[in-house]
């Protein structure tokens, strides 16, 4: 199934303000916590983020690891780790265990501009942490379970959190969530197409069917045999067309249900019903993670 493939572009005018106010920001923190989808580990990265964030110590969360593959994502985290040079772990909303290891690491980032504080005769105080990422990866997901409550904003669609604002997560740290950040003018259409994959672009921003049409070419082409296992197409053409009619999913004149399905295939995926998987590919430019 190869179709025209979608385009897709975005002038938000409030992610230009974010990113200012990230900018203006940067000054107010010690180190910062960078969160990536998981399934799409370079697509979800920020161009030159080193360059954006001035220097600032760095910790890579890979959100929504339950999504993936265990042993694929490792080989992901160890490029990462090569790449960036900063240390990467996984998380996600259904797993508590790494609370405390991310807690740790947070405030061992902080430390040394903590010291040189203190150094200047200024008392102790808790670390000072941003949260930054692209819409919808999970930022505030990861500050409501560090919290254990439900202090941020969390919503479904991309681009809930709109204000940055403080976090108390114990004594001795607390975060500064941000609104999620995209580039102005997407000019890797790759990497759009992706990021509408896992809903990190407002839905404005595309329709379902031609999304979901590039997600079918993608999965087809790199998980062909957990894609016709779940929709149950084990011959012909993988389509929008044949997975409504394998469901049986018809308008009127028995014809498929193309706006039902599209939904359903982006849906189905995100969720992780059609299978556990990673869609960047290691050929692909990594800057994003440098």
């Amino acid at each position: 199934m190869k179709k025209d493939k979608l385009h897709i572009q975005w002038y938000p005018g409030h992610i230009a303000k974010a990113e200012r106010k990230l900018k203006e920001q940067l000054s107010l923190v010690d180190a910062v916590i960078e969160v990536l989808d998981a399934r799409i580990p370079l697509s979800s990265g920020y161009t030159n983020i080193s360059g954006l964030l001035n220097g600032k110590p760095r910790l890579i969360l890979l959100n929504k690891a339950d999504l993936t593959h265990p042993a694929e994502l490792k080989k992901w985290i160890d490029l990462i780790k090569e790449k960036s040079g900063v240390d990467v772990y996984t998380t996600s909303a259904k797993d508590s265990k790494d609370l405390n290891l991310i807690v740790k690491k947070a405030t061992e980032l902080a430390e040394p501009r903590i010291q040189a504080l203190m150094s200047k005769g200024l008392l102790r105080r808790p670390a000072r942490i941003m949260i930054v990422g692209m819409p919808n990866v999970g930022k505030s997901s990861i500050i409501n379970k560090l919290t254990r409550s439900s202090k941020t904003k969390i919503g479904a669609k991309a681009g809930v959190t709109r204000q940055q604002q403080w976090v108390r997560i114990n004594p001795q740290l607390e975060l500064l969530d941000t609104p999620g950040i995209i580039p102005m003018k997407q000019e890797n259409q790759e990497c759009a197409r992706k990021l509408a994959f896992v809903n990190s672009i407002g839905e404005n921003a595309y329709s379902d069917e031609l999304v979901a049409n590039d997600l079918l070419n993608l999965l087809e082409s790199k998980y062909e045999t957990a894609l016709r296992e779940y929709y149950r197409l084990s011959d012909g053409e993988i389509s929008i067309e044949n997975v409504a009619l394998s469901r049986n999913w018809l308008i009127k004149d028995g014809k498929p249900d193309i706006q039902r399905t599209s939904a359903y295939i982006l849906k189905d995926f995100r969720e992780g019903n059609i299978g556990k998987f990673i869609l960047d590919d290691f050929e692909v430019n990594n800057e994003s993670v440098v």
